[in-house]
């Protein structure tokens, strides 16, 4: 083997900084949420030494702030799950106050009949809330309405057998998606995501077509594979994997066009299909139905999809 085929077999690397999202520093090593709260904090304990000092020896006020300035340290400087432990904390506020139980009611959730018994109504617990989808509607072309959020627009992407591939071709594959991630101007999110899949109806449809061909055979073979899809459905459950891309844009600001973000959004995604190409992905945007049934499935993740409309991906 001569230099040349060892160089080309060597493993490449790609370095990805640890840092890549971390908010800018305003003061040190503090970020302006962290300025902000050591700030605020500093400036009520500087009011609460004024206003005791003429009872309270300086000493005694230290001792008695030392929990309160070790909380508000923890608060702003305290990290928990990758995020900040005031953002953490604000979260877990939030969906404490959030009702569990939630239904389909745009008409709203009406009360229970008078005539049921006090201790029905309180065994059954709090009464669920109207759900509450996080987007406004999905317009002709595909792209989500998120309100307040801006806009996004999804996308199927096809998947790429990468461990097969040799050292040179892992290369081009990988630098072709460094391009794309380089490329990037808004937010873009890669979601990978199984559902279980109804081989029932393929089977049905193989048993009752077998006898319309025209030789004996084929008909033998396409009930013989009817039977296979039969048992394979009733084995297990069968996984399909789908991976969407999804491209949001903000909320247009003041004074600008409510669907300046719809054509952006688009326009991102047909960017990452031309970009993707030479990463051998495919990129499908996806229209008004087919999104819709993209989010239908996600708020109800155990329905069961034909293989007829399976997305690419195959079985897992």
């Amino acid at each position: 083997m001569n230099q040349s085929d060892e160089a080309a077999d060597a493993p490449y690397s790609t370095r990805i900084p640890a840092d890549i999202s971390r908010p800018d520093r305003l003061l040190g090593p503090f970020t302006a949420r962290q300025t902000a709260i050591l700030a605020v904090a500093a400036l009520v304990l500087y009011g609460g030494w004024w206003a005791t000092r003429p009872f309270m020896a300086p000493l005694a006020y230290v001792v008695l702030v030392i929990p309160i300035v070790g909380a508000v340290a923890a608060l702003a400087l305290g990290r928990r799950e990758g995020i900040g432990l005031d953002r953490f904390l604000l979260s877990a506020l939030a969906h404490a106050r959030t009702p569990k139980r939630r239904v389909h009611a745009p008409e709203g959730v009406p009360p229970l009949p008078a005539v049921t018994p006090g201790r029905w109504a309180r065994a059954t617990g709090p009464p669920p809330a109207a759900m509450r989808m996080p987007y406004d509607g999905i317009t002709g072309e595909g792209v989500l309405d998120l309100g307040r959020e801006g806009k996004a627009a999804l996308a199927t992407c096809s998947t790429v057998n990468f461990e097969l591939r040799s050292t040179a071709e892992q290369q081009g594959l990988t630098a072709a998606f460094a391009r794309w991630l380089n490329s990037l101007t808004g937010p873009t999110q890669l979601l990978v995501r199984c559902h279980r899949i109804d081989l029932a109806p393929l089977a049905d449809t193989l048993q009752q077509e077998a006898a319309a061909l025209p030789h004996p055979a084929l008909e033998q073979a396409a009930r013989a594979h009817a039977d296979f899809l039969a048992d394979l459905a009733t084995g297990g459950n069968l996984l399909g994997r789908q991976i969407v891309l999804v491209a949001r844009e903000e909320a247009a600001a003041p004074g600008m066009r409510r669907h300046a973000g719809e054509g952006r959004v688009r326009q991102r995604l047909a960017e990452a299909a031309r970009a993707l190409t030479g990463a051998e992905i495919t990129v499908t945007p996806l229209d008004a139905e087919q999104s819709a049934e993209l989010v239908s499935a996600a708020c109800n993740p155990d329905t069961q999809l034909p293989p007829e409309e399976e997305p690419k991906g195959g079985l897992a």
